[in-house]
């Protein structure tokens, strides 16, 4: 074998080792490369109480009680199912009843969670007030009154 088979030899073995190593850290993070989950799934799961977790869904309308320093608990609900937490904080200005949030804690129950943060989801129509009312001042603003037809 010349050098530069040698060389060559190495350098396969090392790109096939590195191949084989990453595919066996993507096979054991399955289940963790999730950005959040919903009630439905940590209940379908059966998720351990104490264990460490995303929870995303809906603000139930109606659920938010605040309480003295800063104490609030609310429930997070999705199609099939919904899950009571509880956060000590300020939470986020987009924060409301009805609205997307992500909550990243410890789920302490089946039906109960503890939050260390809160993240508010808006939709996929979002735009910052001052962004909007730049365009309307423009003339190009797209919202849902331009939207309807115009009758004469």
């Amino acid at each position: 074998m010349t050098r530069k088979q040698r060389r060559l030899t190495l350098i396969g073995a090392a790109g096939c080792v590195l191949a084989i190593a990453l595919g066996l850290v993507l096979y054991a993070m399955n289940d963790t490369i999730v950005f959040f989950n919903s009630p439905a799934d940590i209940q379908a799961k059966n998720v351990a109480p104490g264990t460490r977790i995303r929870l995303g869904g809906l603000v139930k309308e109606g659920s938010v009680q605040r309480g003295a320093d800063q104490q609030i608990t609310f429930e997070v609900m999705d199609a099939q199912a919904a899950i009571k937490v509880s956060y000590k904080g300020l939470l986020p200005d987009l924060f409301r009843e009805g609205q997307g949030v992500v909550a990243e804690g410890v789920l302490e129950s089946p039906s109960v969670f503890r939050a260390d943060s809160v993240l508010a989801k808006h939709d996929e129509n979002y735009m910052p007030r001052e962004v909007a009312d730049t365009l309307k001042k423009q003339g190009h603003w797209q919202g849902e009154a331009s939207a309807a037809p115009k009758t004469q």
